[in-house]
């Protein structure tokens, strides 16, 4: 991925961070050398040194058969979006878009079925622990998920390579970046409004 300097982002706190808070992620990988993908949730992890992704997909989609063949996946991983329009500069300039976005490379592999489970439970804790009438691993019956489980396939991604790019107006001046903020607010679509909201943050650090 190209990253001006401006924009570049290294801080693995931070990235770890943003891969939790958008943690549905497209997988690319190569099949006879054309290039396919898969839209889906995906969990950071840490073992000791080494930082995984984990997931999984249905048994009946040939991505992961590539796995063996491939050296290297990409996962994209995206935050929010938003044009920005140059008549919010000060000066005059062109428009431009504003974004967050995470490249990782890494090798992927399948997990046996104990690692599956594990992964499982802890995908359902993350979305389900805050929930009035929590859906959990163990409160589920055996059957079911013996059943379920045989229909899918895990994974986990150990993470070779971080790229990481957060374009938010880094190079406009505090009046045009606080302006844009402001325009953002105003804006009619989520993107632009959860978009204000980080560039907000970002200020305040």
């Amino acid at each position: 991925m190209y990253i001006p300097k401006y924009y570049k982002v290294t801080d693995v706190n931070e990235i770890e961070e943003f891969i939790q808070m958008n943690s549905f992620a497209t997988l690319v990988t190569t099949k006879q050398g054309k290039p396919i993908a898969t839209h889906l949730p995906l969990m950071f992890n840490k073992k000791g040194e080494d930082c995984y992704l984990t997931g999984h997909m249905a048994y009946g989609n040939p991505q992961w058969r590539t796995f063996e063949t491939s050296e290297d996946v990409l996962v994209m991983f995206q935050g929010p979006h938003a044009y920005i329009s140059s008549s919010w500069y000060e000066q005059e300039n062109v428009p431009t878009w504003n974004y967050q976005s995470v490249h990782i490379y890494g090798h992927a592999t399948i997990l046996e079925k104990e690692e599956l489970v594990e992964d499982l439970t802890k995908l359902l804790e993350k979305y389900e622990n805050n929930r009035e009438n929590p859906i959990l691993w163990e409160s589920l019956s055996p059957e079911l998920l013996e059943k379920e489980m045989k229909g899918i396939v895990g994974f986990k991604i150990k993470i070779g390579e971080i790229q990481a790019a957060y374009k938010l107006s880094q190079n406009r001046n505090e009046a045009d970046y606080i302006n844009i903020i402001d325009q953002l607010k105003n804006e009619e679509t989520p993107n632009s409004k959860q978009m204000a909201q980080v560039m907000e943050k970002r200020c305040k650090k």
